[in-house]
Formats: C-alpha cells, sequence, structure tokens
C-alpha cells in the first residue's frame, strides 16, 4: 500500500492553529498506522511524507514537515518491531542531520523481513524516473545494455529502489483526486482510493477499512471478466 498523506495544513487552519502542529498530529497519526500496519501482517507501507514540489512552501512549513519525519525516525518506535525502514528521495537541500537519520535506520533496519516502511523524502516519481533513464543510457554507453533491446522490466532495474513492489493501493486523504508525482512506475495499475478526512483524523482503523475496500474489488489487468457458468453441454 502507498499513502500520500494530505490534509495537515487545512486540519491545523480549521483549529486556528499552526500549520508545524498540523503536521505533528500528521506524525501521530503516521506512527499509529504503521502499528495498524504491522497488526494486519502488511508486507509493505510507503508513505508521501515530503515531496521535490514542497519546497515552494514557506521556510518554516518545509521545517515543520522535516521535523516531522526526524521526530518519527529518531523516536526509534520502529526499533522495538519487525520493520525494515527505507528511504526513497534525494538527500539535496535535506538537513545533514535527517539524511544521516535515514542512512543510519536504513542501514541499521536492512535484514528485517516484517513490514517494510518505506518513507519518501525531497521525493518526486518523474525525476526518479529521468534518474533510472540516465543509469540505463550510461550503461548503454559503456556497453553493458543493448539500447535496442531494453524492455521495460530490464528499466525497473535502473530506479533507486528496484525491489519496491509494485503498488496495490494508493490511498490519498484530504479530499484531492489526483497523485502528484506519487511513484508513476510503480502504481501504474493499482488501484486508486480517495478520502475526504484530513490525514491527521486518520488511525489505524482507517488503514484497516482501505485494505478492506482493496479487498472487496475485482482485479483484471486488461483481461474481461469471466462469463456466467452454462450448464454441461450447453453452447454459448
Amino acid at each position: 500500500m502507498a499513502i500520500v498523506m494530505d490534509g495537515n495544513g487545512r486540519w491545523a487552519t480549521d483549529r486556528g492553529i499552526s500549520r508545524a502542529e498540523g503536521h505533528r498530529a500528521g506524525g501521530r497519526a503516521l506512527a499509529d498506522v504503521v502499528q495498524g500496519a504491522l497488526e494486519i501482517g502488511l508486507s509493505h507501507l510507503t508513505v508521501y511524507a515530503f515531496s521535490t514540489e514542497n519546497w515552494k512552501r514557506a521556510s518554516a512549513e518545509v521545517a515543520a514537515l522535516t521535523d516531522m519525519v526526524r521526530e518519527h525516525i529518531e523516536d526509534e518506535e520502529h526499533l522495538r518491531y519487525d520493520v525494515r525502514l527505507r528511504w526513497a528521495g534525494s538527500p539535496d537541500g535535506l538537513p545533514l542531520d535527517l539524511v544521516d537519520a535515514l542512512v543510519h535506520h536504513e542501514h541499521l533496519t536492512r535484514h528485517r523481513t516484517g513490514l517494510t516502511f518505506t518513507v519518501c523524502v525531497n521525493y518526486g516519481g518523474r525525476a526518479e524516473l529521468a534518474q533510472a533513464a540516465g543509469a540505463i543510457a550510461r550503461a548503454a554507453v559503456a556497453g553493458q545494455v543493448d539500447p535496442a533491446r531494453i524492455s521495460e522490466h530490464q528499466l525497473a532495474r535502473y530506479l533507486p529502489l528496484p525491489d519496491l513492489p509494485d503498488v496495490d493501493l494508493l490511498w490519498r486523504t484530504g479530499g484531492e483526486r489526483r497523485t502528484s508525482n506519487f511513484l508513476p512506475w510503480q502504481s501504474t495499475y493499482a488501484e486508486l482510493l480517495f478520502t475526504d478526512g484530513y490525514w491527521p483524523d486518520v488511525d489505524r482503523r482507517d488503514l484497516w477499512r482501505a485494505m478492506t475496500s482493496y479487498a472487496q474489488r475485482q482485479r483484471r489487468y486488461g483481461a474481461a471478466p469471466p462469463g456466467p457458468q452454462l450448464p454441461p453441454g450447453q453452447r454459448p
């Protein structure tokens, strides 16, 4: 599952408090959702914590967003459980201590086999695809790849996290109906779920409801639905 955690700022504005407080509340909601993912046995959870477009926001809000990520990582709650932490995104422009914390905890939990929790920080989907294209172009120049035989599976191996599986369900809170440059390669066939509630109001029960909604959908990947069963010997 992948989640766009939207609505922290609007949640705070509705309550007459700072947007920074909204992001802190969003961090608490994320902690509860991670616990819910562990309880239900989810194998992969990927969240959009800070996009490359978020740099356009006021500096105080950018600091609040990065602080929320840092606090979530450094409280080390996830170290008590079988959680493998991964980071997707670029270090460019991020506070050095945040980059160090992400890299440290990614290394510290690298052998864990429970929930793989990927945090997208300073992440952009198009930038990720451009990075993969650049890497495979360099491999072609070096003679390691035949440009005439590049397949989608081969390109996927050059993504920054090539082993990140395809997304089954992409869930966005906050009432918006778009994916906002989040995991464009991995979510090509994802089921989409958009809910109106703001992220700080979410808890593990909402995660479970989202997963129940997904389980009730029929996925065909381009195939036609099965026809009605006919009695033996009867032709359609």
